[in-house]
């Protein structure tokens, strides 16, 4: 039976700071080898699903893999996928939001400029006789946003701004210029640049730079992509590996408390935890000759409540876990 081959995030997304895709899979239950974060290999093992054969991949190549056959799923930005899929027809399914790596897509501009909005900036600069100039590692998105932008059309109506990415050259409108860069966008602006796009999560890296956000072009999170490869036996793997991972993201907002009452108050300990939705589904319970042991899974964020409430019942023995996986 073939390999579902799986491609494995390079950069922020297996940053210890950010993402952690590695942990996550640790977490998920695999165990991975040659994905350390700052010690990746191109060639990843799964040690204990022979099953999934890994690749580290580029999050802007991910979707070309992914819509080419090269990797089966991949797990990238959902801004990466919308990159790829604006000129073209997209094969990728998402499979699942992993709900972590979340970044904004926004066009930025000097803290010195006066504009107040992309329409704003367009309508000001109608006259100007030298090109606009905007930098970006989303050529596709950003060329996109501008042609629906009320500023750009009554400046320049339907006319397609000039796209260049290295020596390849399209549209027709070159006052306005979008030009690929390969990382640190934010530096095209000292150097001459009008505007750029660029991803960011909390605007810092911005604010350092002398920058400020015009608008949000989109809100992104990674998650699980399938390619035009994957059907059949892996669609049915890759679900069930979205399974697993979610599982794992999931429990992170749990706790797995264990605590003991006498067991004349079990059933009443019981009733308020489930009236008070401190549990996840009813809680168990292990009873003993005088006492009786009482299991909850919980959120965290609901955990000082419940702890505070079980006070009533005398609850001893308190202990309180980490919880690894969930799945609901």
């Amino acid at each position: 039976m073939d390999k579902i081959i799986l491609g494995l995030p390079k950069g922020s997304l297996n940053n210890v700071n950010r993402g952690n895709t590695y942990q996550l899979f640790v977490d998920a239950g695999y165990d991975i080898k040659g994905y350390e974060p700052g010690n990746e290999s191109y060639e990843i093992s799964i040690v204990n699903d022979l099953e999934i054969k890994a690749f580290l991949t580029r999050p802007q190549s991910t979707p070309v893999e992914l819509n080419r056959g090269m990797v089966d799923i991949a797990i990238v930005g959902e801004d990466w996928i919308r990159e790829e899929s604006v000129n073209s027809d997209n094969s990728i399914m998402k499979l699942g939001d992993l709900n972590y790596g979340e970044t904004r897509l926004i066009v930025a501009i000097p803290n010195t400029d006066p504009y107040k909005s992309l329409t704003d900036f367009f309508r000001k600069n109608k006259s100007r006789k030298t090109p606009i100039l905007c930098f970006t590692e989303y050529p596709n998105l950003t060329r996109q946003h501008f042609m629906e932008n009320e500023g750009y059309k009554e400046v320049f109506g339907d006319s397609v701004p000039l796209v260049q990415v290295r020596g390849l050259i399209d549209g027709e409108n070159d006052q306005v210029q979008i030009i690929n860069s390969d990382g640190a966008t934010e530096v095209y602006i000292a150097k001459g640049a009008d505007l750029i796009v660029d991803n960011t999560q909390t605007g810092s890296s911005l604010k350092k730079a002398g920058l400020v956000e015009l608008e949000t072009i989109m809100h992104s999170s990674a998650g699980l992509y399938s390619g035009v490869n994957c059907h059949g036996y892996k669609l049915d793997k890759a679900k069930r590996i979205f399974d697993q991972l979610f599982g794992a993201i999931t429990a992170r907002k749990y706790f797995d408390v264990k605590f003991n009452v006498e067991n004349d108050l079990a059933e009443l300990a019981s009733e308020f935890l489930v009236e008070n939705k401190f549990c996840s589904d009813e809680p168990t319970i292990n009873k003993g000759s005088k006492f009786s042991q009482i299991n909850v899974l919980i959120e965290k964020n609901k955990f000082p409540e419940m702890l505070n409430g079980i006070n009533r019942f005398n609850a001893s023995a308190i202990v309180r876990s980490n919880v690894k996986q969930y799945i609901k």
